[in-house]
C-alpha cells in the first residue's frame, strides 16, 4: 500500500503537465490561425466604408427622382423606379444621345490609349533588357511620369498646350513649322489628341514596369538557343517573348482598360467641369449630369450602367483568358 501511493503521485505529476499543455497548444493554434484575420479586419472595415457603402447608396439613389430640391434629405426623394435608366438608354432623346456619344468617345479613347501604352511600354522594356551604360538612369527617367502626382503632371500639360505661349505650339509651329498657325489643343477636335497624349504619357511607364518584371522570368537560355538556331530579333520576339508574356499581358491589358475607362482626374484637370465634345469621356459626363445639372438620380443610373458594362467586360475577359489557358494546357 505504501509503495503504490508514491507511484500514483508520480503518475499524477507526469500527467498533469500534459493536461495543462493541451489547452495551451490549442490556444496558441487559435492565435496563429486568427491573427491574420484580425490584422485584415481594419482593412476590410475601411474597404467597406470607402467603397461598398457608397456603392450601395449610389445604387439606391439611381431608383429615386433625386434633384437639387432633395439634397438636404435625399431619402425623402420620390421613388422613380426604372425611369432614370430608361431616360439614360433612350438614345433618341437628348440625354441618351449625349450618353451614347460619350460612351463611344470613351471606347475609342480607351482602345487607343491602352494599345499605345502597351506598345510603347513593351518596346521600352524589351530595349532595356540589353546591358548598356546608363541603363539604370534611363529606367528611372522612364518611371518619372508614373511617379508624378496626377494633378501636377496634368497641370503642366495644360500650360504646354496653351494657344499663345504653350511649348507644344512653340515646337510644332515656331521651331519645326509643321502647322500653318498655332493650334487650339484644349478645345475643338484637337482636344481628343491632347487628352490621348497626356493619357499615354502618364500610363505607358506602368506597362513598361509590368512587362519589364515579366521579362525577368524568361530564361536567357531560350534566347541563346534561338540565336544558335539562326533566329533573329523579330523571330525571338514572336516565338519567345510575346508567348511567354501572355499571362502578364492579359492582366496588364485588363488593368489598363479599367483605369483608362474610369479615368476622371486627367480630363477634369485638363478641361475643367465641361469637357469639349470631342473629349467628352463618360466619367466627366456622369459628373456633369450629377453635379452640374443637379440630377443625381440620372447620374447614379449612368454610374450603375457603367459599372455593369465594366463587370461584363471583365467577366468576358476572364472567361476568354481562362479558356485559353485550359486549351494551352
Amino acid at each position: 500500500m505504501t509503495a503504490t501511493a508514491p507511484a500514483a503521485e508520480a503518475t499524477v505529476r507526469k500527467s498533469s503537465p500534459g493536461t495543462a499543455r493541451g489547452p495551451r497548444r490549442r490556444t496558441g493554434r487559435l492565435r496563429r490561425v486568427g491573427l491574420p484575420y484580425l490584422l485584415l479586419l481594419p482593412a476590410l472595415l475601411l474597404e467597406l466604408l470607402v467603397h461598398l457603402v457608397p456603392m450601395v447608396i449610389g445604387i439606391a439613389m439611381s431608383f429615386k427622382e433625386l434633384t437639387q430640391f432633395y439634397i438636404r434629405d435625399w431619402s425623402t426623394a420620390p421613388w422613380a423606379g426604372l425611369d432614370n435608366y430608361s431616360v439614360s438608354v433612350d438614345f433618341d432623346a437628348p440625354v441618351g444621345k449625349a450618353l451614347l456619344h460619350s460612351f463611344l468617345v470613351t471606347v475609342a479613347f480607351t482602345v487607343l490609349s491602352v494599345g499605345l501604352c502597351w506598345l510603347i511600354g513593351t518596346a521600352a522594356a524589351v530595349f532595356m533588357q540589353d546591358t548598356f551604360c546608363g541603363r539604370g538612369l534611363l529606367r528611372a527617367l522612364f518611371l518619372v511620369p508614373y511617379a508624378l502626382p496626377v494633378y501636377a503632371a496634368v497641370i503642366t500639360w495644360v500650360f504646354m498646350f496653351q494657344h499663345d505661349n504653350g511649348l507644344v505650339n512653340h515646337v510644332l509651329h515656331d521651331q519645326l513649322g509643321l502647322t500653318d498657325k498655332p493650334s487650339f489643343w484644349l478645345i475643338g477636335d484637337n482636344s481628343f489628341v491632347a487628352l490621348l497624349t497626356v493619357s499615354v504619357w502618364k500610363g505607358w511607364p506602368f506597362a513598361f514596369l509590368i512587362v519589364m518584371a515579366g521579362l525577368q522570368n524568361i530564361p536567357r537560355e531560350l534566347y541563346e538557343a534561338a540565336a544558335l538556331d539562326g533566329a533573329g530579333m523579330v523571330q525571338q520576339l514572336r516565338r519567345i517573348t510575346l508567348p511567354s508574356l501572355r499571362p502578364v499581358n492579359q492582366v496588364l491589358v485588363l488593368v489598363l482598360f479599367l483605369w483608362t475607362f474610369n479615368d476622371f482626374n486627367t480630363p477634369y484637370v485638363l478641361f475643367g467641369k465641361s469637357a469639349p465634345e470631342a473629349a467628352d469621356l463618360i466619367s466627366v459626363h456622369i459628373y456633369q449630369a450629377s453635379f452640374v445639372t443637379w440630377n443625381f438620380g440620372t447620374g447614379s443610373a449612368m454610374s450603375v450602367l457603367l459599372l455593369l458594362f465594366l463587370l461584363v467586360v471583365t467577366g468576358v475577359h476572364l472567361a476568354l483568358t481562362s479558356r485559353g489557358r485550359r486549351t494551352a494546357q
